[in-house]
């Protein structure tokens, strides 16, 4: 992709020389996830069985962008499928951070990339974390969005009800920049909210006066690394001193919601395959063929009996948010470890409570919006406190405005973008 690239960039100089500037990423250099369609180049999804698929039309996110200015520079690697390990035939993102740290699943390339400076900014999609892990673990910032609210249309999936796609940036005000281009109904995505796109970055640089936070000391801490627990709630404490107002709030214990999500999601991975799974078995890597397994042995009465644990969270959840606008927790229960490729190509040996405790319960409520941003510790120090928010389901056209707008006060009071970057260790909190 590279010649349409330097293609797209002269155009770009050409009109804004002329005068025809189209906006904050006119000319802008982003790259995107190998799960969204491009025309004319393979989109594989990290699967050894899709080498050969070539799309004949962009995928909505990436034709948004490109109409929006952008620069497509090209296509990033992924875990298979979009899920935790790697298929043999690919090769692994390496985190910028350190060669042998774990840089997030799924949208591990898009995180790598955004961190390193190799783009401005990347498309990722977000099942039950994806988005959020590699934003965690390679120190970006990522949003999920309300489901519906970014077209999926021309995206390989891995679980259709899950599915998210939204972009990864280095600051919260890129992030919205980025996620007004993509946002919008789109006809050829059923799934597609018709509700109208808020600007998303009113309100940046206004501060934090008068956001409600909700904060349950119990779930923060809770089998959680102590720094890593420390440096959530001095986030929080940090947007107090800034004006927010902390509310105290009572998770429930996510551990059954969790297990729900790894009924649906590998079930609905299962169907999704069903054209090349399991006849074509041997071109699946140990990892995601373990997946694809396991949701074939699901009979319909324990979907049934998920989608109904998924119902209740989705009513537990939206109780807690009645009374706050964002919800602050950690992203990760450790910073992000060391791995090596065995391990990230071997077969799925998967802890429920530790992978999807803070991600998937959240990732039940549709019409919440998630930002989760990496922080950086240097000698010891914490450095940066990154947010991941939820917006309360009630308010859902104004949930990604204050998700911005508390991202971007924490980020410019932390200072952010003036860190520089000698990783010790990283942090992940989840706002």
């Amino acid at each position: 992709m590279a010649e349409p690239a330097m293609a797209a960039a002269r155009t770009a100089e050409a009109e804004i020389a002329a005068g025809q500037y189209k906006g904050a990423l006119h000319g802008v250099p982003i790259a995107v996830k190998d799960l969204c369609f491009t025309t004319g180049v393979a989109t594989m999804g990290g699967l050894q069985a899709l080498r050969d698929f070539v799309p004949d039309f962009d995928g909505t996110v990436v034709r948004r962008l490109s109409d929006a200015g952008a620069v497509i520079l090209g296509k990033l690697n992924l875990t298979e499928g979009a899920m935790a390990g790697y298929n043999p035939s690919f090769d692994i993102p390496v985190n910028p951070w350190g060669a042998d740290r774990w840089a997030g699943a799924s949208s591990s390339g898009s995180g790598v990339a955004t961190a390193a400076g190799l783009c401005y900014g990347s498309l990722g999609s977000d099942t039950g974390g994806s988005i959020r892990y590699p934003a965690a673990a390679c120190g970006t910032v990522g949003i999920k969005p309300t489901w519906g609210r970014v077209s999926r249309y021309g995206v390989l999936a891995l679980a259709e009800s899950l599915d998210h796609v939204g972009p990864m940036t280095r600051s919260a005000a890129d992030a919205g920049i980025m996620l007004q281009a993509l946002a919008g109904h789109d006809p050829n995505d059923p799934t597609s909210l018709h509700a109208p796109v808020p600007d998303m970055l009113a309100g940046l640089g206004q501060g934090v006066q008068g956001i409600r936070i909700g904060v349950d000391e119990r779930y923060i801490g809770d089998e959680v690394d102590a720094e890593v627990a420390e440096a959530v709630l001095a986030g929080a404490r940090l947007l107090e001193s800034m004006g927010a107002q902390l509310v105290a709030v009572q998770m429930p214990d996510t551990l059954p919601f969790s297990s729900a999500w790894g009924v649906l999601c590998s079930a609905e991975a299962a169907a999704g395959h069903r054209d090349t799974f399991p006849a074509r078995a041997d071109d699946y890597g140990p990892w995601f063929r373990g997946w694809l397994e396991k949701g074939h042995r699901y009979s319909a009465a324990e979907f049934a009996a998920a989608n109904q644990v998924r119902l209740a969270c989705n009513g537990i959840l939206a109780g807690i948010f009645e009374d706050i606008d964002v919800l602050v927790c950690p992203s990760m229960m450790t910073p992000p470890g060391r791995v090596t490729p065995e391990e990230l190509y071997g077969p799925m040996d998967e802890d429920e409570w530790t992978w999807g405790r803070f991600h998937r319960p959240l990732r039940f409520q549709r019409r919440a919006d998630d930002l989760a941003a990496g922080g950086i510790e240097q000698r010891g120090l914490a450095a940066e406190h990154p947010v991941h928010r939820q917006a309360p389901r009630r308010a859902a056209a104004s949930a990604s405005r204050r998700r911005l707008r508390a991202g971007d006060a924490a980020q410019s009071a932390a200072g952010h973008l003036k860190i520089e970057r000698k990783l010790i260790r990283q942090y992940s909190v989840q706002l």
